[in-house]
């Protein structure tokens, strides 16, 4: 059990170097071509922050632990919100930009609500791989929209702006390929990383007689939401909410879009005992970040915070003694 225990914490050590290596070379590699900094937000910064999710959930596609695949995908989404977000505005005030609430919330319920009919559809409790396409195309149709509005933003520059950034993307074109490189570095260091978080979770749950939906949900989704916490609690301590906000918004939308239809597709998996609770509790998590921020002015309170906070825990406790 002590070397589960050991190797889940190794796992989930290299996941996070590994996810902090993606994050600042793709950003570096977005920033050096030219990519709008929103855009890099929400799709560069949530995929590298959402990629230990990724890794965690294929492998355990290709082992056929549906269970720790459901837990993972939920219990992330649900502690993105209830201790990420509830962290960082116990530390301090949220202050939201209205284009997030308005146009990256409202994408985020209707994500969690495809992702719930999904599931709830036809009463047979399995995430297959129709299913996986439907997810997929979804996530190519976010990330087209992404573009399509970075483009648009990038014409309304005035000229000399533009020239500006044609001429940045030329300078950086010579670091580019390093950047790309040591991404691709830091996604072989999150297989690894992932590789050894299943086994091992999958070999404590067994050991302790828990479901591996259990286990998903919490020590799992835990770790690998790890990444999100760093970044959005680091945003947040250097005055830049909006980044941390976005970070967890494109994070949910890539867990529910690509880690759940990557995962599906290439082994359809069951929801288990106690997965629908799971379920409508990620729902309620998500419909509460979303009031929060229209509340207030655009702005989450420290109190709201510690409600998000307190919530998770009570959940994860009653959820891994009792449910």
């Amino acid at each position: 059990m002590l070397l589960d225990i050991v190797a889940i914490s190794a796992g989930i050590v290299l996941l996070l170097v590994s996810g902090e290596v993606i994050v600042k070379y793709a950003s570096l590699f977005a920033d050096s071509m030219g990519i709008s900094t929103l855009v890099v937000g929400l799709t560069v910064v949530a995929f590298g922050t959402s990629t230990p999710e990724l890794a965690v959930n294929i492998l355990a596609a290709l082992r056929g632990s549906g269970g720790v695949s459901f837990g993972n995908i939920v219990g992330s989404n649900i502690a993105n919100v209830g201790l990420v977000v509830g962290v960082s505005a116990i530390l301090t005030t949220l202050r939201i930009e209205t284009a997030i609430v308005k146009k990256e919330m409202p994408r985020m319920i209707f994500v969690t609500a495809a992702f719930t009919a999904l599931v709830l559809i036809g009463g047979q409790r399995v995430i297959g791989r129709v299913d996986g396409a439907i997810l997929l195309v979804l996530f190519g149709a976010y990330l087209y929209l992404m573009y399509k509005e970075s483009t648009k933003e990038e014409s309304h520059l005035p000229a000399e702006n533009r020239a500006v950034r044609h001429k940045k993307e030329a300078l950086g074109q010579r670091a580019a390929l390093l950047y790309v490189f040591l991404t691709f570095a830091g996604l072989g260091g999150l297989w690894i990383g992932g590789d050894i978080t299943v086994d091992a979770a999958v070999s404590l749950a067994r050991r302790l007689e828990v479901s591996d939906a259990v286990i998903g949900l919490s020590v799992v989704a835990v770790g690998t939401s790890l990444p999100e916490l760093v970044v959005s609690v680091n945003a947040t301590l250097k005055g830049n909410t909006s980044l941390a906000i976005g970070n967890i918004v494109g994070s949910n939308i890539f867990n529910l879009l690509l880690v759940a239809g990557a995962s599906s597709f290439i082994s359809p998996f069951g929801i288990p005992n106690g997965g629908i609770l799971d379920l409508m509790v990620m729902v309620a998590f998500s419909l509460a970040f979303i009031l929060f921020a229209w509340t207030h002015g655009c702005r989450i309170k420290r109190w709201e915070g510690a409600l998000l906070l307190a919530a998770y825990v009570s959940y994860i406790v009653l959820r891994v003694c009792c449910v």
